[in-house]
């Protein structure tokens, strides 16, 4: 097992970014350890480029790969080849799947019935407030919620997942190099019960041209992609297109015909992606039994009322779930002291009724 690696990782270490040429090396020697014993011609002659084809033909690639492996599992982290038994069965049979996958955090993540969620890098308050829900509420049912630990939905979606249960982040760059840096946190949280994946050699930098590639991940391990605001020229769009390709269900949050944050989710809509208001919106369109176990549990949940005093409702009333209202707005529209604010605001906010969003703007939870 340990040999098969190497060669698995020789090859990525190469070759990640060039998709095509693996895939011809790997066609070409059914017994990979048999390419590093081949000619560079060999290689030429199959189409690899030139200065690819010197790199496989290296003799320090291999021990190169070892060192690879060995930093990967001093971490804690491991590899998966798509020869691997743990490798994510919906992945291994789509068109392209990746040979290699560096994972941090528990593998058992993979394997769970997912959906993918994705979006606008700068989402409105209304997308923020719809990813956080729905990911929330599909993760507390038990599916496991793909995303790209982007900014803006993606990170959104993987918070929401983490109060419910689990979610997986697919990388642009290497386990090594978490972008954007800021998602340090998140990625932290997210192997704690979940986990982060990346085709990627750990110190790959987030290339841009990495993100179209990566996004065929995301939903090849999904069974369903669901979009929460992208506009008509989105990389989300990229994504609704790889997952229809990889006969994945397409699904998109509606939005203000106004907003060029509405523009693709509602094209897509108009040309055949299902419209999405709820978590049940999604369940309805998972394969059996998955379908029937999910919509089940939706008649034994009752939902027990919360009160709230004078004050708190108040401040509660001023708050919207599709709009930001800061501090100094809340205070005036209440006539309370600023103190009074702050402490119903903690209060609202711990009984699960509303967000507190950077620099001092609050939101009420759908």
């Amino acid at each position: 097992m340990e040999d098969s690696r190497k060669y698995w990782v020789a090859l990525n270490l190469v070759l990640a970014e060039c998709l095509r040429e693996a895939k011809k090396i790997v066609e070409h020697f059914p017994n990979l350890a048999d390419a590093f014993k081949a000619r560079r011609g060999e290689f030429i002659a199959l189409g690899i480029e030139k200065e690819r084809a010197e790199a496989l033909t290296s003799s320090k690639l291999l021990d190169r790969a070892s060192r690879e492996i060995e930093k990967l599992e001093r971490k804690g982290y491991c590899i998966l080849t798509v020869e691997d038994v743990n490798y994510p069965e919906y992945l291994r049979e789509t068109f392209d799947p990746p040979f290699v996958l560096y994972c941090a955090g528990k593998v058992e993540a993979l394997k769970g019935p997912a959906v993918s969620v994705v979006g606008a890098r700068k989402p409105s308050p209304y997308g923020r407030a719809v990813a956080e829900k729905l990911a929330r509420e599909l993760a507390s049912r038990g599916i496991v919620v793909v995303s790209g630990l982007a900014r803006g939905i993606d990170s959104i979606a993987h918070w929401g997942a983490l109060e419910g249960g689990k979610t997986v982040a697919v990388l642009g760059s290497g386990l090594g190099n978490i972008y954007p840096r800021e998602n340090r946190r998140l990625f932290e949280k997210i192997i704690e019960r979940g986990a982060v994946i990346s085709e990627f050699p750990a110190k790959s930098r987030p290339l841009g041209f990495h993100f179209p590639i990566r996004n065929r991940i995301i939903s090849g391990l999904s069974l369903a992609l669901v979009v929460v605001e992208a506009t008509r020229r989105s990389g989300s769009l990229i994504s609704a297109r790889m997952a229809l390709e990889q006969n994945r269900e397409v699904m998109a949050v509606p939005g203000n015909i106004t907003s060029d944050l509405s523009q693709g989710t509602n094209w897509l809509i108009k040309t055949g992606a299902k419209l999405i208001e709820c978590w049940e919106d999604v369940a309805e369109e998972l394969p059996s039994p998955l379908k029937e176990e999910l919509l089940s549990q939706k008649k034994e949940e009752k939902k027990r009322p919360i009160s709230l005093n004078p004050r708190e409702e108040k401040v509660f009333s001023l708050l919207k779930p599709d709009s930001l209202a800061h501090i100094d707005e809340l205070i005036e529209g209440s006539d309370l002291s600023v103190s009074e604010v702050l402490s119903i605001l903690l209060n609202l906010e711990l009984k699960g009724l509303i967000v507190q969003r950077p620099g001092k703007y609050f939101q009420r939870r759908l």
